[in-house]
């Protein structure tokens, strides 16, 4: 026993980025530990440690590691951007590094510390195919067949963004679901609804599909940036204000780029009966 933690069990921190809260498995030099079971009973927030998303970090031959991401359902999510910025923070710092280079199930990505401590992440050029997203169906993206007009974007997970003129009316438990669940999209969705507050400014709200509504969503900023800019509403630049706090997206020539804050909360250690008990 080590300060009341039996070492025999899994050991995992608590991170957030603007209040999008992970659990984050370090999985380096050993086999994957995690499983959809594992992954649901985590993410249960009254019977295991709760979050938005969990990522194990696993060794990569490609990168300086890989990360593979949960969703509290038990569903794999394909991307992940604040949860990626978060862990990049937490690698960079243990090897000493202003970068890092890292592998997801959209391929390779890249994550950078600035000058002024802000970490930065690459999340790849958006998919804007119907194929790539996915979608369906061949239907024009920029306005889908959908009430709202909503725009459809892949940032290696699908998303629907809305405009709107007021975010904090739209009912999101009720319009998110049944959204994230139309036979438009053969992966589910997440749901993003945007304001303009200025050309370089949003509000968004989001409901994740696999997870529900949260603080913040890294790919959803993104993919909402991408459409707002597709739409003529915003540069290739702007802000987003969510829930949980600001982020930032800038779509560069090499890819979008996400910033925002990044915070570790604290370790933990899961015991080994709950581990046996939810293999």
């Amino acid at each position: 026993m080590v300060n009341g933690f039996d070492e025999t069990g899994l050991r995992f921190m608590k991170m957030h980025g603007a209040g999008n809260d992970f659990v984050v498995i370090d999985s380096r030099g050993r086999e994957a530990q995690v499983s959809a079971g594992l992954a649901k009973a985590l993410g249960d927030r009254n019977r295991g440690v709760g979050f938005d998303q969990l990522a194990e970090i696993t060794n990569s031959d490609e990168a300086d590691f890989r990360l593979v991401f949960w969703n509290s359902d038990g569903s794999q999510a394909g991307a992940c951007g604040n949860a990626t910025r978060c862990v990049s923070d937490y690698v960079m710092r243990g090897l000493g590094v202003d970068s890092v280079s890292l592998v997801t199930a959209r391929g390779g990505l890249l994550a950078k510390r600035a000058a002024d401590g802000r970490v930065w992440v690459n999340m790849g050029q958006p998919q804007l195919d119907w194929r790539q997203i996915p979608l369906a169906g061949e239907v024009d993206h920029l306005c889908l067949p959908l009430p709202g007009d909503p725009v459809a974007v892949g940032m290696g997970n699908p998303h629907c963004v809305h405009f709107v003129a007021d975010a904090e009316a739209v009912d999101l438990t009720r319009i998110g679901p049944a959204v994230e669940h139309d036979p438009l999209f053969p992966q589910r969705t997440n749901v993003e609804f945007a304001q303009l507050i200025s050309p370089g400014r949003l509000r968004m709200r989001v409901w994740e599909r696999g997870t529900g509504i949260t603080l913040a969503c890294g790919s959803g900023a993104c993919a909402t940036g991408v459409a707002a800019h597709l739409r003529g509403l915003t540069g290739r630049k702007v802000a987003l204000e969510v829930d949980g706090g600001t982020l930032e997206v800038d779509w560069r020539d090499d890819g979008v780029w996400l910033s925002g804050p990044v915070a570790k909360v604290f370790d933990g250690v899961l015991s080994p009966d709950y581990l046996e008990a939810h293999r």
